[in-house]
């Protein structure tokens, strides 16, 4: 590791960090750029062991200890500023301590994500980032295999996704869906049975369809609000639904997710 000591938030080897409050800038700078923004030392260790490799590294000096520790013997250039300078950079407080600058990975192929895999979540056009993480991490916690994402549905990678989710976006295998043209007879080569969690007069109870065992499930899970599209409630194969109280029709997307796969465990 090389540390470089910056007291400016002009500095232009800071140009990854720089307005990352800014949606459009991000949006450009880490999709399409290639790079995403991980944070805090625990989910730079968890994306570095998941194969992904840091371009720069920005830290305070109270945390270089740590970062030491943690890219010893990598060629990374750690940037060191004091707290004044991360925040005018980052328009925010930068409290946990570090922030990398990630070169994403090449997304795989459906087929070799799904492969093996028993029940697979599957989120389509879900637009809220804070959701997405954490059914990363009930996925990750409840015993999901992957996660397959629509083409629509917001970036796990984006750096509120990847704080929520604890790291999980690393440790769970996802990629990319194509439309349901094409996703459905992937998904049913694979072997699965698409099960989407929606309201609907013929859907079937969980606990009923979980006792139903099928082998390997898909579990469609829409977006909030709007919930599952016509096209993704055609594909499934079976409706199913969370049986509900109090006169509530339904829960949190997040928190409808780790219902379900807790339902669906291994027994």
């Amino acid at each position: 590791m090389r540390i470089e000591w910056i007291a400016s938030a002009d500095d232009e080897r800071l140009g990854d960090y720089r307005d990352l409050t800014d949606v459009a800038l991000r949006r450009v700078l880490e999709p399409e750029g290639g790079l995403y923004i991980a944070e805090s030392a625990k989910v730079i260790a968890r994306a570095m062991a998941a194969g992904h490799r840091p371009r720069s590294v920005l830290v305070q000096e109270k945390w270089l200890p740590d970062m030491e520790a943690l890219l010893a013997g990598a060629d990374v250039p750690v940037y060191v500023v004091d707290a004044a300078v991360a925040e005018r950079l980052t328009g925010y407080a930068v409290h946990r301590g570090a922030l990398a600058s990630m070169h994403r990975p090449v997304l795989p192929e459906v087929a070799e994500v799904v492969e093996g895999a028993r029940v697979v979540v599957v989120l389509e056009d879900i637009v809220d980032h804070t959701n997405v993480g954490a059914i990363f991490r009930a996925a990750a916690g409840l015993g999901a295999d992957a996660v397959l994402v629509s083409p629509r549905c917001a970036d796990p990678l984006y750096r509120r996704s990847v704080r929520v989710s604890m790291g999980t976006v690393f440790q769970v295998p996802w990629t990319r869906l194509p439309q349901w043209r094409q996703a459905r007879g992937i998904l049913h080569e694979s072997g699965f049975h698409l099960a989407g969690l929606a309201l609907a007069e013929d859907a079937v109870p969980l606990d009923v369809f979980a006792a139903a065992g099928h082998e390997r499930i898909a579990l469609l899970l829409g977006a909030e609000g709007d919930g599952l599209t016509r096209a993704a409630i055609e594909a499934a194969d079976t409706v199913v639904t969370i049986p509900m109280h109090g006169d509530v029709d339904s829960l949190n997307v997040a928190a409808a997710s780790a219902v379900a796969l807790w339902e669906l465990r291994a027994r």
